[in-house]
């Protein structure tokens, strides 16, 4: 279940806003005037969400490589990775 917060609360109860964005590493919804604002959340958690899109659209791009035939064999790709070791 989300989290939801008055404006308020960024104000007069930060470091509550804090602890429970780190408790629970998931965001805070923040409203004001009883509407949907803002939504708070720890670096962690940023850090987390931003590494998940970034894996994704790797992902997607593999796929898509794979899908139109853009690929070589597994030997020559480690082959290439040992060559640049050297």
């Amino acid at each position: 279940m989300p989290l939801i917060r008055p404006s308020s609360d960024l104000r007069n109860k930060y470091n509550e806003v804090s602890e429970l964005c780190h408790k629970y590493a998931e965001p805070i919804f923040i409203t004001k005037n009883g509407q949907g604002d803002l939504a708070v959340m720890s670096i962690e958690t940023y850090e987390r969400l931003v590494g998940k899109l970034e894996l994704s659209k790797l992902l997607n791009e593999g796929l898509t490589d794979v899908n139109e035939g853009r690929v070589i064999p597994a030997e020559e790709t480690f082959k290439q990775i040992e060559d640049n070791f050297k």
